[in-house]
């Protein structure tokens, strides 16, 4: 054992003989001297204070960039009928106070009633009929099939006039 221990001193004491011995330090000490130079007592002042502007987001009403433009063809633009006006006077249904791009269709179901789609938005599952009301353009729906739900808007043109707008939700799958 002291032949090993003999061994390891001699290596660690032939190593540290090689640290000091023969090594230039001239750029170190040259760094430091300039450093020791610089003069003392001056301290560089606080950088000034920029105040927070807040930013007031104002496209939220315009179109998303990351869906196509509609394009305009006002020659061929359908004129809304005097005829055609929704029922104001009727009681509105609970799904009326939402639009009708949050529903999906999720299922259907049929009895001795009729058929019924189930529709999901509104923060939940809702159960609908041929009659009943949808989205917030006086979405009527009109026909309810196995894959298919069809409703139909009334919508102003712009011009006085309404018309009717076809819609319709498909089935989605495995949601």
């Amino acid at each position: 054992m002291s032949r090993l221990r003999a061994v390891t001193v001699a290596a660690v004491l032939a190593s540290l003989a090689g640290c000091g011995a023969g090594h230039d330090f001239h750029d170190l000490q040259g760094y430091m001297d300039e450093v020791r130079a610089r003069p003392k007592g001056r301290i560089e002042p606080i950088p000034s204070f920029q105040p927070y502007e807040a930013f007031t987001y104002s496209a939220a009403n315009l179109r998303s960039p990351f869906q196509p433009p509609i394009p305009v063809d006002l020659a061929r633009q359908q004129r809304g009928s005097k005829d055609i006006k929704p029922d104001e006077n009727r009681v509105r249904q609970f799904l009326e106070g939402f639009n009708i791009e949050m529903f999906e269709m999720v299922g259907s179901l049929s009895n001795a009633e009729g058929m019924f789609a189930l529709v999901r938005g509104a923060g939940g599952v809702h159960r609908i009929r041929i009659g009943d009301y949808l989205g917030r353009n006086h979405g009527k729906v009109v026909a309810i099939e196995t894959g298919k739900v069809d409703v139909l808007e009334i919508v102003p043109d712009g011009d006085g006039g309404w018309l009717e707008r076809p819609r319709s939700m498909t089935l989605k799958e495995r949601s």
